[in-house]
Parts: structure tokens; C-alpha cells; sequence
């Protein structure tokens, strides 16, 4: 893939948990975005981010859930610094990866059943 391509929305996500759901996914025609206010937390699992295939953000595990930034923190940073921006959620029932595509739109693009 070169640098800033676009990649295929994914359609199907999986949901590993049927308690929790993917509750950071909106639909919008045709693709699965997410919302830009999903916290971007760490614990057993999370979010981080992503920018040319680097690591930007990796959130410390000990935060209450509110002090952990949301993504329009980095939809604001994608907005001045150009690239191939991802976030990334990793947790037990589940995995999911969203692909920055254009102002506001954080683009499912990979799912998966999660590291357990």
C-alpha cells in the first residue's frame, strides 16, 4: 500500500461482546466510522494511535476513563500534520482499525476477534 492510500471500509465488524457492542461505531452510507468521541483508554486492552505506521499515542493504564482524550484530539492533529493516521483497539473479545479518510471520518477498515 503506498503512503496515504485509501483503504476498503469494512462492513461486517465483528462484536465480540454482546454486552459491550462497538460502541464507538456510527454508519454513514457506506462505511462504519467512529465517533470522535470514543476514548481513546488503555487497560486490559485499548485504543492508541497510529501515524505512518509509527506509534503516536499510547495511553497510560491508570487514568480515570474521563481523562483519557478523545479522538478529535487527534482528528485536530490529523487536520495540521499530513499522513496515514490510524486507531487501533485491541481488547480480549476484539480488534478494530480505523483508517483517518478525510476530515471527520475515521473509517473502519479491519476487524478482528481480539487477542484472547
Amino acid at each position: 500500500m503506498t503512503k496515504n492510500e485509501k483503504m476498503k471500509p469494512e462492513m461486517k465488524p465483528h462484536i465480540g461482546c454482546l454486552n459491550c457492542g462497538c460502541g464507538e461505531i456510527r454508519e454513514d452510507k457506506k462505511e462504519l466510522l467512529a465517533s470522535l468521541r470514543t476514548r481513546i483508554y488503555q487497560g486490559f486492552g485499548g485504543w492508541y494511535i497510529k501515524r505512518n505506521d509509527k506509534t503516536i499515542y499510547w495511553p497510560k493504564p491508570n487514568l480515570e476513563f474521563n481523562q483519557y482524550p478523545t479522538l478529535m484530539k487527534f482528528e485536530l492533529q490529523a487536520r495540521k500534520t499530513r499522513g496515514d493516521w490510524r486507531a487501533i483497539v485491541e481488547l480480549p473479545l476484539r480488534s478494530a482499525e480505523y483508517q483517518r479518510q478525510g476530515k471527520n471520518r475515521w473509517v473502519l477498515v479491519k476487524s478482528g476477534q481480539g487477542f484472547a
